[in-house]
């Protein structure tokens, strides 16, 4: 239990507080031994226990979900809740490898709980409890759906306040887009349940091993979904790596401008997908770097005409980087276009208004507040009320008022983290560019050649 210890003190008080609900629970549970079905219940729970020692692991760090809540809510259908409880009791039995005592004993006791309250909303929409008969489907669905929403409801609930009290789990790391694609994946599992109870009308406790193969077919499309956004993710941060190496004043730059582009986002109301694109538009933005001359990036002073275009050219460079990305969809015009101005004095293209792509709209409003709010090598951070007044000043010159508004608002709401201060390595102090063009507050300054 070395676990406990190093919890938070609100995790433990809120750890016991659910062991001792689940363990009431339970008591009275047990207590109606006489009552309850234990043939098939022991069947339930050996399927409940073999799905729950498999489960998946998902983005959010010692996070895993697994296809046993559909035993539990076949539980529900065919021993009612008391039953039920028992049945997802059995996580605290789990043989999954490394998986600590506390760790398991949390899991009992949020299942039992969720199976209990779903067992109850159930019968509140008007279940009957017991062997269904053929003809009892149809009345079944409306019944089975709210047990299934309570029990998904609580699930999310209970898991969610453990990791934000232990491990400052926020929306940061479980976005909200990932966590109602989520929700809809869960819920269309949770028909396996509805499965199970038919196929044990007619097959009695063998039905139990005729639903594993779906069950395991279920938890590999689990896998194979967090897996691809893994590797999404691992994708973009080696891009990010590769573009922040060329400045170290940069560090962090492209994470912190896919946070304030998700913000904006999320405050206009964007929907799922776009949200995703928009995140990686946010980490991707500046990925045209890795084709400019780094002594470019890294000039002091002024830049000749030839200079500047290289670096107007990054855009377009990013385009062509990244164009191969199949799952970047819309992002594309966020890197295409971050840098046109409102008036339609950016480039590459010098697009105006609402020719400027959405997405080009809203991150240059991230980037140029990210870059103010930063250390560079020529000037500390700026305060986030200075940066704020910076944008208010080039709305509907530079940015586009309406994403201005709507970041400013979720400032108010959310707040923003400034990132650290730097003090650059000595090797690295010469090497660090004067200017960085994404600040508005120092225009480069280019000299004709001529």
């Amino acid at each position: 239990m070395a676990a406990l210890r190093e919890l938070p003190w609100p995790a433990k008080v809120y750890f016991v507080l659910l062991l001792g609900a689940a363990g009431v629970l339970l008591a009275r549970s047990a207590s109606a031994y006489d009552r309850l079905d234990w043939s098939s219940l022991l069947v339930l729970a050996l399927l409940f226990l073999v799905c729950e020692s498999v489960p998946t692991l998902l983005s959010v760090r010692q996070a895993a979900v697994s296809v046993s809540f559909s035993a539990a809510l076949a539980a529900v259908v065919l021993v009612g809740p008391q039953a039920a409880a028992l049945v997802a009791a059995t996580a605290v039995l789990s043989v999954r490898p490394g998986l600590p005592m506390v760790k398991r004993l949390f899991n009992g006791a949020q299942f039992a709980v969720c199976a209990y309250v779903a067992g109850l909303a159930f019968q509140w929409a008007g279940g009957r409890v017991g062997l269904p008969e053929m003809g009892d489907f149809p009345a079944l669905i409306l019944p089975y759906g709210a047990a299934t929403a309570v029990f998904v409801g609580s699930n999310v609930v209970l898991t969610g306040l453990i990791l934000a009290l232990a491990e400052g789990v926020g929306k940061r790391q479980v976005p909200v887009r990932n966590v109602v694609q989520f929700l809809v994946s869960y819920c269309g599992y949770a028909t396996f349940g509805l499965l199970i109870a038919g196929l044990w009308a007619t097959v009695q406790s063998i039905s139990a091993v005729l639903v594993l193969l779906p069950l395991f077919v279920a938890r590999w499309a689990f896998g194979q979904y967090h897996a691809q956004q893994r590797s999404y993710e691992a994708t973009i941060a080696a891009l990010c790596q590769a573009v922040e190496t060329k400045d170290y004043y940069t560090r962090g730059h492209c994470t912190r401008v896919s946070s304030a582009s998700s913000m904006i986002a999320e405050e206009i109301g964007m929907g799922t997908e776009r949200l995703t694109a928009i995140r990686y538009a946010g980490m991707l933005h500046d990925v045209g770097k890795l084709g400019v001359p780094t002594k470019v990036l890294q000039k002091e002073g002024t830049l000749t005409e030839e200079e500047f275009a290289a670096i107007q050219l990054h855009p377009m460079r990013g385009l062509e980087i990244v164009r191969g990305i199949d799952f970047l969809d819309e992002a594309f015009a966020g890197i295409m276009h971050h840098h046109e101005k409102y008036d339609g004095r950016g480039y590459p293209m010098g697009l105006a208004g609402m020719e400027i792509p959405e997405f080009a709209r809203i991150i240059a409003v991230a980037d140029a507040f990210d870059s103010m709010t930063s250390d560079r090598s020529y000037r500390k951070a700026k305060p986030i009320s200075e940066a704020v007044a910076e944008l208010h000043k080039g709305a509907g010159t530079q940015f586009d008022p309406a994403m201005v508004a709507a970041f400013v608002r979720a400032l108010d709401r959310e707040g923003w983290e400034p990132p650290p201060s730097v003090s650059a390595p000595a090797d690295l102090a010469l090497e660090t560019t004067a200017k960085d063009h994404d600040d508005p507050t120092a225009p480069i300054q280019v000299v004709s050649e001529r």
